[in-house]
């Protein structure tokens, strides 16, 4: 497989904040949104997958409030907030067209760009995607993982919650290693302080079925923060999907099944630039 040597982010304009960005490779674009959990960037959630793309333009961004990207106030739903700036962003990178790669609450944000920038999306790759799911669920009612994340936005994180946090999201537990979780522990005090009350991440239900582009849905049967049977809500909105829902596999697909979601992903991506 061919390495991919990375370069250092770098931040560029996204309107009125700036985004951090890393970019590596040429050919046809491909975008890499994370997801919204304690310590996330983009190269903390994709960095290992990217040498099976290295024949791709990879951008792989920091949400804003994530990363290096600038933090600020937002008032109204994260979705269409990171989805507005992230065009922007492209704009100013003179990226017309792209394929996007989502998990998670960067899952929403890829379906809310498929949906909002038609003729600019060629396809969507969605791991365990935010944005839907059951109508009236109450707060207390939602999955174990979803309220780590709510918990950690509210109130903070130390090391005990991210070690609950790391082993969540994996179903194979060796995959959570000190190392792992000190760096993530590391990233998430440096990099994204509390949340002012609990954020509203969007509904996506009135403009999913907008989507035009392909779209490949992945999920781990194991996932314990949007769960499998939630898939329903996108199949019955979408018009061109395909679902994989893999088991022994948690919510950080791309991570615990890495080659899996590269051969999966990297298929799809590629089939659909023809």
């Amino acid at each position: 497989m061919t390495e991919v040597t990375l370069p250092d982010a770098r931040l560029v304009s996204a309107g009125d904040i700036a985004l951090s960005v890393t970019d590596v490779g040429a050919g046809p674009a491909i975008v890499w949104l994370h997801g919204s959990g304690p310590g996330a960037s983009g190269l903390s959630n994709f960095r290992a997958n990217l040498p099976a793309f290295a024949d791709h333009r990879n951008l792989v961004f920091d949400h804003p409030r994530y990363g290096l990207s600038d933090r600020p106030t937002i008032n109204g739903p994260l979705i269409p907030h990171s989805g507005e700036h992230i065009l922007a962003a492209l704009d100013t990178l003179g990226v017309d067209t792209f394929a996007v790669v989502g998990n998670s609450f960067g899952g929403g944000v890829a379906a809310w760009l498929a949906a909002t920038a038609p003729a600019r999306v060629r396809s969507a790759v969605l791991m365990a995607p935010a944005g839907l799911q059951p109508p009236g669920i109450a707060i207390e009612d939602l999955p174990y993982g979803l309220q780590l994340i709510f918990k950690a936005m509210r109130d903070g994180v130390d090391r005990p919650l991210m070690e609950t946090f790391i082993n969540t999201m994996v179903f194979d537990k060796s995959l959570a290693t000190p190392e792992l979780i000190d760096a993530r522990l590391a990233a998430a005090q440096r990099n994204n302080p509390e949340w002012e009350g609990r954020p509203i991440v969007g509904d996506l239900s009135e403009v999913v079925p907008l989507i035009q582009a392909p779209i490949q849905l992945l999920w781990g049967k194991e996932d314990k923060f949007v769960l499998p049977a939630w898939s329903t809500y996108w199949l019955d909105r979408l018009s061109d999907v395909e679902l994989h829902v893999l088991p022994h596999c948690g919510h950080w697909f791309q991570y615990e099944l890495k080659d899996r979601f590269n051969e999966l992903a990297g298929e799809f991506i590629r089939r659909n630039e023809q």
